[in-house]
């Protein structure tokens, strides 16, 4: 038997002598000479990340000269197409199991990492970076052998395989772009304003060219005299600044030394026909903290402590835009702080410097709050630039503001995909020419490829031990149940800590995959949760599990995980059958946390939050009423319903037939589910005056006096919970209904959405099936069949056996009421409190909530589910809720922590004192009926 390590080293090197094959995971494929495959990865971190670390033309010639077989996974992003490496020999194939070595250029997700392979690409981890530690992990677990093209080095230490000078390239082409915004926001046309950003150019040559043909209009027409000499700063000199130089050197150009600055800003009459630029060393703006002058760079780099930085009086008054090719470390002073930019500002403003100084830092190496601290955060390409007025601390995206524009893209070289991967593919070419020799073992590569290992056989590589500390121990495991809309956020939030391990667990693996896929610590697997064997098994080995399953399925996982002694966490309502497993979980120890979404959950912790400050007060609360709403943004509620859905309809319409009971000026008031649209609140009123709501009333509302201890009902007026929608839903809802759209009783059989809207469509006169003669209603009515129908004829069917007429209209609506792009949906919560002060006054307190979807990203319903959910599981997961049962989070040891990070995620509730007022709360409805 050989051992693990033994084996892994002949799978990579075994040649046989009758015929010759290479090792690939668990098979052997044959392969010409023995020489070890490749695998190309698709890129996957960016959108942006057009780059491969191989070209056709390589791997063409690389088959040729050793008859390899080279594996690409097929992209329609990729800068080189399928089909160019499909005809210079490739096999395009989404699985890259045959091959031995596998090239990518950014960091690989964890659950894409195959084991017992070679890796090759820019992992960021050698420096210990918290964000990519998980997925060391998983190399090391896998046990991969990674190299890292960063640490590829000569014998003079020189890198050998490297994007920077590209990064320099497309820094300075961006840079120019924004300011010709910048200048045209200060009122002045430029030339600048004919270039793009790098990527919309097919090619360096052609950008270079748009640079030139600035120049010339720079030589013809001059830069605007009202800022003086246009005078840019270069920081570094390494291949980022000599990258950045070459595009610049393209304009008419001087360079000026640091000390002339001065002389050349206060010129009278300067050549304004060329740009100047001034190549900064550290002893131009560094100095000892005593005033002397840097005497020795070696002084600087081992006791940077009694040095500072003069960049804001000796550079920054003279320049009007800084380039930085020069990486910063946090043991050295900063160039130039926010306090100082402030002041630069604010003489600026008065007149003492010349305007258009300072106004644009192009942070090529993209330092976060590093040499330039106003530089905050990275920028996406498609989003390069910020504004970030010192004076009153404040970023904006206006041009025409106060304040420093800073570009941080950190993906630059990628706008330059084809010449930069040319570049590096020839780079790259002899040492990976090394790597697949046969018979050759990865110690006998040269230093350059040793000394670029960070991980091999399961261990860190001599000189990287000292990563050890950096990974993550003792991983908690967190089991998600279900990948529906609301898991993203939720997935997000808990796999930023590296103590964590996610693993999401659904029958639409694809669906879960696409959730985890950024995430180094998170993996998704395909799980039938009708399979109790296999559902008993992940439960088993969880810390916690969250269940994000169709509602009817909570009980059994809670049943499971009780048997297993696993907390769960769900955001659905505690059912009757949940809350009979009370005693069970108490004796097993087990905490279930139920309603942590947003209704139930945002709405009990901000009402419990309200309560118990009541109470600590001395005060009594007398009247509690809630309002809350997901639903479309006004500007995107121009369909049928007021009302749009982003996953299944089923659940709405069915809740629309959920009988109601509340409480009311001192009475129990029942609402059939026959009739809650019809007898629903006609106006509902909320802090924002600009919503014109109407309500309905939501489920048994009495039981909540007690789960928010507030006495009797007896000693209340009011106890009222309600779903908010726009008004006019209601009454068309329930025309629905009268009509047979929302039965759920008869099995259809049915072929076509034509034979649909014949079974359903009326064909007697519209006002008898109504059970109406109101015009309004009517016209409605035959606008929303029309409206429903378009397109139904190119529109598939579904075919399941036993589809009631409400399933099919779940299937229409999800169709027809769906967000299109660009849209956005809403989250409305409102509550309203008589509370009654010691002294017997009344007073009306109101606490609500406005959230918005991000335009096509996570939506408002999705975040306020599923952060909630997130944040209490963290508090399980952390042993700051250990008391075992049923419980909801009205607690304040539970809602207190997650309202406070919800606050700043920017969910917040929005607190008002006003005079008493009663609420008056009936369910007239419109009259119609």
């Amino acid at each position: 038997m050989y051992s693990s390590a033994t084996f892994n080293i002949l799978k990579r090197s075994y040649v046989t002598t009758s015929k010759q094959y290479t090792y690939h995971g668990t098979h052997a494929s044959p392969t010409t000479g023995g020489f070890r495959t490749l695998g190309l990865r698709r890129e996957d971190k960016s959108r942006w990340e057009r780059r491969a670390p191989l070209t056709p033309d390589a791997i063409q010639r690389l088959i040729k000269e050793t008859g390899t077989q080279v594996y690409v996974q097929p992209s329609t992003k990729r800068i080189f197409s399928d089909k160019e490496y499909k005809q210079a020999g490739a096999i395009i194939t989404e699985d890259l199991t045959p091959a031995d070595i596998i090239l990518g250029i950014k960091e690989v997700p964890s659950s894409s990492l195959l084991n017992d392979k070679t890796y090759v690409f820019f992992s960021h981890t050698h420096k210990g970076n918290e964000t990519n530690m998980p997925m060391l992990q998983s190399i090391l677990d896998k046990k991969i052998q990674l190299l890292d093209y960063e640490l590829m080095k000569d014998e003079r230490g020189t890198r050998v395989v490297a994007f920077g000078d590209f990064a320099g390239k497309a820094g300075m082409i961006d840079t120019m772009h924004a300011m010709g915004n910048r200048f045209l926001g200060f009122g002045h046309s430029t030339p600048f304003m004919y270039m793009s950003m790098a990527h919309a150019y097919p090619s360096l040559a052609a950008a270079k060219l748009s640079v030139s043909q600035v120049g010339n209009l720079i030589e013809d027409n001059g830069t605007p005299s009202t800022f003086g000499p246009l005078v840019f700063a270069f920081t570094g000199d390494g291949n980022v600044t000599k990258g950045a130089l070459d595009v610049f050197k393209e304009l008419p150009h001087e360079f000026v030394s640091p000390e002339d600055l001065p002389k050349l800003v206060q010129d009278t009459n300067p050549n304004l026909n060329k740009v100047y630029a001034t190549h900064l060393k550290a002893e131009d703006y560094i100095e000892k903290k005593s005033g002397q002058r840097m005497d020795s760079f070696d002084e600087y780099l081992h006791k940077p402590e009694l040095f500072h930085s003069r960049f804001h009086d000796k550079i920054a008054p003279y320049v009007n835009t800084v380039v930085t090719g020069a990486y910063w470390d946090p043991r050295y002073p900063r160039l130039l702080t926010n306090e100082q930019l402030s002041r630069i500002q604010d003489m600026q403003s008065k007149g003492r410097i010349l305007p258009g100084k300072m106004m644009m830092l192009g942070d090529i190496v993209c330092d976060i709050k590093g040499a330039f601290e106003c530089l905050s955060h990275s920028t996406p390409i498609d989003d390069g630039f910020f504004y970030y007025d010192a004076i009153s601390n404040k970023e904006h995206k206006n041009a025409e503001a106060p304040g420093i524009q800073v570009m941080g893209i950190d993906i630059l070289p990628a706008e330059l995909p084809r010449d930069s991967s040319q570049y590096f593919s020839e780079k790259l070419y002899p040492h990976l020419k090394e790597m697949i020799q046969p018979g050759k073992s990865s110690k006998e590569w040269s230093s350059t490829l040793t000394g670029a290992m960070i991980a091999d056989e399961g261990k860190l590589t001599s000189g990287h031990e000292g990563l050890n500390k950096f990974l993550p121990k003792d991983k908690k495991k967190v089991l998600v149940l279900g990948s529906g809309m609301v898991a993203g956020p939720l997935v997000d939030h808990l796999t930023r800590r590296k103590d964590v391990h996610m693993v999401v667990a659904s029958n639409v693996l694809q669906e879960a995959q696409k959730l985890v896929a950024p995430h180094d610590n998170a993996e998704a697997v395909l799980l039938d949760i009708g399979n109790q064997e296999q559902l008993q098994s992940s439960i088993e080995q969880a810390d916690v599990v969250v269940s994000f399953v169709p509602a009817f399925l909570h009980t059994k996982v809670a049943e499971l995980c009780i048997a297993k002694r696993t907390p769960m966490v769900t955001a659905s309502y505690v059912s009757p059958e949940m809350q009979a497993l009370e005693d069970k979980a108490k004796e097993a120890g087990v905490v279930i946390m139920n309603e942590v979404g947003l209704d139930p959950g945002i709405d009990h912790m901000s009402a419990m939050k309200i309560i118990d400050e009541c109470k600590h007060q001395g005060k009594k609360v007398r009247s509690f009423i809630s309002w809350c709403g997901g639903l479309p943004a006004p500007d995107a509620s121009n369909v049928p319903l007021g009302y749009k859905f982003s996953w299944s309809p089923r659940g709405v319409l069915t809740a629309s037939g959920n009988d109601a009971v509340y409480w009311a000026d001192g009475q129990e008031y029942h609402i059939s589910g026959d009739d809650l649209l019809k007898d629903h609140f006609p106006t509902v009123k909320t802090a924002y005056r600009g919503f014109v709501f109407e309500g309905l009333a939501n489920r048994n509302s009495l039981g909540y006096a007690d789960i928010y201890g507030l006495g009797s009902l007896q000693e209340m007026d009011t106890m009222f919970r309600g779903t908010l929608r726009y008004q006019g839903y209601s009454d068309l809802l329930y025309a629905f209904k009268r009509l047979g759209f929302l039965d759920m009783t008869k099995p259809l059989s049915l072929d076509s959405w034509a034979q649909y809207f014949n079974k359903m469509v009326p064909k007697a006169s519209l006002n008898e099936a109504l059970g109406t003669n109101h015009q309004g209603i009517m016209d409605q009515v035959r606008e929303t069949f029309a409206f429903l129908q378009r397109g139904t004829d190119k529109m598939a069917f579904p075919h399941q056996k036993g589809m009631t007429a409400l399933d099919l209209f779940s299937v229409l609506l999800a169709n027809q009421l769906g967000y299109a792009h660009g849209e956005r949906d809403l989250v409305a919560m409102h509550h309203e409190f008589g509370i009654e002060g010691a002294n017997g006054q009344m007073e009306t307190m109101t606490s609500t909530l406005v959230q918005y979807g991000e335009e096509n990203g996570t939506t408002s319903m999705a975040k306020t589910v599923g952060l909630p959910a997130a944040m209490a599981t963290e508090l399980v997961l952390d042993g700051k809720v250990t008391e075992p049962g049923i419980h909801r989070p009205t607690q304040p040891h539970v809602y207190l922590p997650i309202l406070d990070q919800l606050e700043h995620v920017g969910v917040r509730f929005v607190e008002e004192t006003k005079p008493y007022a009663p609420s008056n709360l009936k369910a007239t409805g419109s009259g119609i009926w």
